[in-house]
């Protein structure tokens, strides 16, 4: 197995949904390695890039499978990447190995639809769910619910987005 260090970034994209009233929807994760309690186990909307794909289109893809949510439009993206390592002895069993993190693209979305659009147990294009329960959380809460080794990307899209509240 390669060292650490030398693995690369899993490419991923990020979405911060805001609601009318400028919460943010989270979820909680179904399982994954990462995950070692419920206080830690909420995060926005994400997942990977296909190759080739155009980001946008990610978020917008990943957004839908996770959550069936169609009913959004463009606020804000930020401009660079944001990555953040998983810890070591959880490299081996995050995707297959392949990654040391993830680096992220994100972008805020206002919902524009009506909450019955929200349907994580039953997400578009039959995908399994990814989310046991989600809600509304005011954006300066989201950090203190991310598991540790994400909160400082947390923070920092956190004080990039807090304007669009």
């Amino acid at each position: 197995m390669p060292r650490i260090e030398d693995l690369p970034y899993r490419p991923c994209v990020a979405t911060m949904v805001l609601n009318r009233d400028g919460l943010v929807f989270i979820g909680q994760r179904i399982g994954g390695p990462e995950h070692a309690d419920l206080t830690h186990a909420w995060q926005m909307p994400q997942g990977g890039v296909d190759p080739g794909e155009d980001t946008w289109a990610a978020a917008l893809r990943e957004l839908c499978e996770e959550t069936n949510i169609r009913s959004v439009e463009k606020l804000a993206e930020l401009p660079e990447w944001l990555s953040y390592d998983i810890p070591r002895e959880l490299v081996g069993e995050a995707w297959s190995g392949k990654y040391r993190g993830q680096k992220q693209k994100w972008y805020a979305l206002r919902f524009t639809g009506d909450e019955r659009e929200i349907d994580i147990a039953r997400p578009a294009g039959g995908h399994e769910p990814e989310f046991a329960a989600w809600r509304w959380e005011p954006m300066q809460n989201l950090p203190a619910l991310v598991v540790p080794f994400k909160r400082p990307v947390y923070e920092r899209v956190v004080r990039e987005f807090a304007r669009l509240t």
